[in-house]
């Protein structure tokens, strides 16, 4: 019964649309493509199906209706045009860089050699977890991977070391190990470009709404004021407000010792992986003028299959790459159709008509707050990517003399942040929530907070200094 409705919500959703008149400004076949639009952002929030299949059942109807273009070899044109978009395939070519990692070990070594290093007061646990995300969030841009794939079943040892497991004696280290890796997770998913795959997606929508492109590099320079602010005092806001009971431990770095042993010296596998990520950052870097992005991630790839760091096997067997190919090249796809039927103009002159009259500044503020916080109704980062950016980008394209690309780099780094907000708002948010150690009331009430703390700091210190550098 609850699949059925879950089936059925997103077809009444699509319904509802259809049975208000047409608005003024938009053609019949846009309407009706925004019918079909919200039914398969429903479907993607309430997932009666997989995300990959509500995509591609998206497209195949407005191909086969003719909504889009009523010319047949057009239509299958614009269906299949995002499987030729560079960035869809540089979110696939990351995931095979997080599988590099996973496959050879060495994300797992990168994680243990710094708890080792700082695990032996439970504030410097903290700070190991957090500098483990970020040490690996630059070449992992599935946070799930990074994150729940690779942090999480390190830390989820640590616990048990202090005499602390899921329930009572839960408050005593758990809960501040979990709450810290996964608030610090959404820190290093907004701090840079490849640090989550909506992340791309996102540079991708705003390069073909706004007309400019933003470099891995100035993606990182525009958030660091903000990321290194959260980065470096986080794990002590959250050991203030949210305390352990244990405050220290000699058996947490014995053990991190114990399991680096087991793993032995660094293997040839693990050595070729760690020179083609410093490659691709360096190129990622430096080298922005002479190769895009997605040839960087390009040569990585084929690299890590040459020196046989995975193998074509390894590749075939990557589900979850397969499924994000398909998955973002269908939603692309359907925020195309938007601009293609105007759609997106119609929604920011409207917004914008009813935002006139407010400063710049409290217009970007109101607009980043709404965008930050209506989270609240998605199970994904990419639904809510796909299906609010590019209209809350139309706004600002409509409002004559307004600083659009500050304005969309705001935007877009709310997205990694949003993530605290729920045990649902992003990938790895229900392992942390399953752990056992955030309690219901816990973790609702901590997203709250740090979801305000979050956006509060993003606007006062992020928005001032992106208006500096690029308004």
């Amino acid at each position: 019964m609850q699949k059925w409705w879950r089936i059925l919500a997103p077809l009444a959703l699509g319904g509802i649309v259809l049975l208000f008149p047409v608005p003024q400004g938009l053609t019949i076949a846009a309407w009706r493509f925004l019918a079909l639009f919200v039914a398969v952002v429903a479907a993607l929030v309430f997932e009666p199906l997989p995300g990959a299949v509500v995509g591609l059942t998206g497209i195949t109807v407005a191909v086969v209706t003719g909504i889009v273009d009523h010319r047949p070899g057009e239509a299958i044109r614009w269906a299949l045009a995002g499987f030729s978009d560079g960035t869809v395939w540089l979110i696939f070519l990351a995931f095979m860089l997080a599988l590099g990692y996973e496959k050879t070990g060495l994300g797992r070594r990168l994680a243990l050699s710094i708890v080792k290093a700082l695990g032996r007061k439970t504030i410097g646990l903290g700070y190991a977890t957090a500098l483990a995300d970020l040490a690996l969030a630059p070449f992992t841009p599935s946070n799930t991977a990074r994150s729940a794939g690779t942090i999480y079943p390190v830390i989820r040892q640590l616990p048990g070391l202090y005499g602390s497991e899921p329930g009572e004696s839960a408050r005593k280290l758990g809960s501040y190990v979990m709450w810290n890796a996964f608030a610090g997770m959404c820190v290093s998913s907004s701090l840079f470009m490849t640090g989550m795959a909506p992340n791309i997606l996102a540079v991708g929508m705003i390069t073909r709404a706004a007309g400019f492109t933003i470099t891995w590099t100035e993606w990182f320079m525009g958030f660091l004021p903000v990321g290194l602010l959260l980065a470096a005092t986080l794990p002590l806001i959250i050991y203030k407000l949210y305390p352990p009971t244990v405050k220290r431990s000699e058996e947490v770095p014995k053990w991190a010792g114990r399991e680096l042993e087991k793993l032995g010296r660094l293997s040839v596998r693990e050595i070729s992986m760690l020179l083609v990520a410093v490659l691709a950052l360096g190129l990622w870097i430096f080298a922005r003028d002479h190769i895009t992005a997605t040839a960087v991630a390009l040569l990585a790839f084929s690299l890590m299959l040459l020196s046989r760091v995975v193998t074509w096997d390894d590749v075939l067997d990557n589900r979850p790459a397969w499924n994000a190919l398909i998955w973002f090249a269908t939603l692309v796809t359907m925020a195309g159709g938007l601009s293609r039927l105007n759609i997106i103009a119609w929604v920011g002159r409207t917004i914008s008509g009813a935002l006139a009259g407010l400063s710049v500044t409290m217009i970007m503020a109101t607009l980043a707050v709404v965008f930050f916080f209506i989270h609240y109704m998605f199970a994904s980062i990419t639904a809510h990517t796909v299906a609010l950016l590019p209209m809350f980008l139309a706004v600002g394209l409509a409002i004559p003399d307004f600083p659009v690309k500050p304005y969309a780099m705001l935007l877009a780094y709310t997205l990694g942040l949003m993530g605290v907000l729920t045990p649902y708002a992003t990938g790895p948010a229900p392992v942390y929530y399953g752990s056992g150690f955030l309690s219901r009331r816990d973790f609702w009430g901590l997203g709250l907070i740090f979801g305000c703390i979050f956006i509060v700091v993003l606007l006062v210190i992020g928005m001032p200094y992106l208006m500096a550098i690029h308004g």
